[in-house]
């Protein structure tokens, strides 16, 4: 498919939804419309019920160029536009791309598929495009919906070898096996990094949803344990839950005075700022897919300090741009904070960041997906 043309839908959200999932459908479309590929997006007017995501769903200003040839129509109340969408996807596309998130998605796109196998005509192909093949945090019914999903469609794309081996034991037997690409470069358009203050900050940031998977209580009881005792931290994003759990921990450990909790988005251009302010960023994950949040931090000249869940490790240069340690280790998290801040290594670090390259992985990851 990849030698001619093809006609490619990407089912996914896109602007006015946030974060890096609408980021990634955006820049993915316009990078197959540069390739001459026909491409359109069916993004979502109502993508989840309120109940099940309890932060912001969109936001006002986009994060990155929008792409032009975007619909949002799709609906999670509206189960009859689902298949009228198949249907009509049935006669626009020869490539039908199913962006997976989360199992909440799922209804929908069987929906989808169920519309585009009722047309007359030969149906395109289908491939799920798996963030992440399971969530972190599952139920039972997560497996169940995701294994309909696996089984329904011609093709699977993961971002590891680790999620492909997970998707290949949802297909069914005989079934092609999952492609692998690398989650590629797709960071949001700040405005440039911000020049910091010379010297030390004495501060380390942590950015994104603040879910159990990201480790933010093994990274305050590090804190506690081994960093310097004037090192203080800020932890931006969005409190899964609300903050309270963690103020109680950073209350309980005697390091709230050094802790800023920060909950909610942070907008685009806010983010250069809370870059400028730290000496690193701290990704304490217990485990990990694939995250953007190296690639972003060296985008703004910090390096990191990350754990080796998932691919955080291989977008770190160990003792380059960044140090690492081991998932859910307090004790030897608080040592790679104590050795990063040995006289000279937080300007030694920075010194060795270098902004990614994003084309190579572009172009890997667009002929992985028009062959799955």
């Amino acid at each position: 498919m990849s030698a001619a043309p093809a006609r490619v839908v990407l089912v996914g959200p896109a602007h006015p939804y946030k974060g890096g999932g609408a980021r990634h459908t955006t820049e993915l479309a316009h990078r197959l419309h540069g390739l001459g590929h026909p491409t359109a997006v069916e993004s979502w007017r109502a993508q989840y019920p309120s109940a099940l995501y309890p932060g912001v769903q969109t936001v006002e200003a986009p994060e990155g160029e929008p792409y032009p040839g975007t619909r949002r129509g799709l609906a999670w109340y509206r189960p009859d536009g689902w298949w009228r969408t198949g249907r009509r996807l049935a006669r626009e596309a020869d490539l039908v791309v199913l962006t997976l998130f989360s199992p909440v998605q799922v209804p929908a796109y069987l929906g989808i598929l169920a519309g585009l196998r009722s047309a007359r005509s030969r149906p395109p192909r289908t491939v799920a495009l798996c963030h992440n093949v399971l969530p972190h945090e599952r139920r039972a019914v997560d497996v169940s919906l995701v294994r309909a999903l696996l089984r329904r469609v011609d093709g699977v794309l993961t971002h590891s070898p680790e999620q492909a081996s997970l998707a290949e034991g949802l297909r069914p037997a005989g079934a092609d096996r999952p492609a692998v690409a690398e989650m590629p470069p797709h960071l949001p358009d700040t405005g440039g990094a911000a020049a910091p203050p010379p010297g030390e900050r004495r501060h380390l940031l942590f950015l994104g949803i603040v879910r159990p998977y990201k480790g933010v209580d093994v990274l305050l009881r590090a804190l506690a344990a081994g960093a310097p005792a004037d090192v203080t931290l800020t932890v931006a994003g969005e409190f899964w839950g609300g903050t309270g759990e963690a103020a109680a921990l950073a209350e309980r450990l005697g390091i709230a005075d050094r802790v800023r909790l920060r909950d909610g988005y942070v907008p685009a251009e806010e983010l250069p700022g809370l870059y400028a302010s730290a000496d690193a960023v701290v990704l304490p994950y217990r485990t990990a897919t694939a995250s953007q949040n190296v690639w972003l931090a060296h985008e703004h000249g910090l390096p990191v300090i990350a754990t080796r869940a998932g691919t955080l490790a291989g977008h770190v240069r160990e003792g380059v741009d960044g140090l690492l340690c081991e998932p859910g280790d307090v004790d030897g998290l608080a040592r790679t904070l104590r050795e990063f801040y040995a006289p000279g290594e937080p300007e030694r670090l920075r010194a060795g960041v270098r902004p990614v390259d994003a084309e190579p992985y572009w172009r890997e990851y667009t002929g992985r997906l028009l062959e799955a």
